[in-house]
């Protein structure tokens, strides 16, 4: 068994996304869950028989059930909406995409022309002073939304929704997480790109390229859909309010290790399961423990 860069990344990652965490918090670890990386190019299903996405070359994926083992692992409650996590291979870049399908029926584009970004984003900044109420009594650092790094923009061709929101916390960190929602017949599919917000532009580019490479299966198409299939009950605008509040709900992406860094316990490193003759090139050749930075 190999331990994966890969993994090491995701914690750095998360490290960088946990807002809530004192630069002088000791961290320490412990073996995590064995998680099985399936390297690129290589094309993986998401949500069983709802999409696929082509895994570029030089990235790793895991699965809906390991998606959800990193999510616990990091401190992140799963809640069954996890179909993958997407991460390059090369442990100098400090990025991932976390995929969550939700089928919630159909969801009309009708208020395309409506979505008002200024309301929309003092509707997130109430969500988040109320979700700070309860990082402060967990003894959690708080988190301020410093604006838009990207309005919300919906393109009518491809059906996906985008807009990307940048965080400030108590230490004075930041952080962006860049939201895509890709409208499906059934439902939507969620890719979260995380980073921080130096890298932000030039890993847009990148991200297209990922986001070229998913598509819903047949039947599965947002042009599919026919008179009588479940329609949601919210539009757009409702879309992009709903997943702020839903994750501030589960102290969200941004505070996803502030619950367990803040009492100082052991952060958990996920290990890899050996891919065959490419892990040791893909993941440095060494069963060395991965130190967080």
């Amino acid at each position: 068994m190999l331990a994966s860069s890969a993994s090491r990344r995701a914690v750095r990652c998360l490290l960088v996304l946990s807002l809530a965490v004192s630069a002088s918090t000791s961290l320490a670890e412990t073996e995590g869950p064995k998680i099985d990386w399936k390297q690129g190019p290589s094309t993986a299903d998401l949500g069983g028989k709802v999409a696929e996405l082509k895994v570029p070359e030089k990235f790793v994926f895991a699965g809906a059930e390991d998606t959800k083992r990193l999510m616990e692992s990091f401190g992140n409650p799963a809640d069954g909406t996890e179909v993958g996590f997407l991460a390059p291979a090369d442990e100098n870049e400090s990025w991932f995409v976390v995929f969550e399908y939700h089928d919630v029926g159909f969801i009309k584009d009708a208020d395309k022309e409506k979505i008002d970004a200024d309301a929309l984003l003092a509707s997130i900044r109430e969500g988040t002073e109320e979700a700070n109420k309860v990082r402060k009594e967990k003894g959690m650092g708080t988190i301020s939304v410093v604006g838009w790094a990207e309005p919300p923009r919906y393109d009518t061709v491809s059906h996906n929704l985008v807009w990307a929101i940048r965080g400030r916390g108590s230490d004075g960190h930041e952080v962006v997480n860049y939201n895509s929602r890709i409208l499906g017949r059934e439902g939507y599919t969620s890719a979260t790109l995380v980073t921080d917000p130096e890298t932000l532009a030039t890993l847009k580019p990148q991200l297209a390229g990922i986001l070229g490479g998913f598509s819903y299966k047949s039947g599965r198409r947002y042009s599919e859909w026919v008179a009588g299939d479940k329609v949601a009950a919210y539009g757009l605008t409702a879309l992009v309010a709903g997943g702020a509040g839903a994750a501030a709900a589960k102290l969200g992406l941004f505070g996803v290790l502030g619950k367990f860094l803040a009492k100082g316990w052991k952060l958990v490193a996920a290990a890899v399961v050996a891919l065959g003759a490419g892990a040791k090139k893909l993941f440095g050749g060494k069963s060395e423990p991965g130190t967080p930075a």
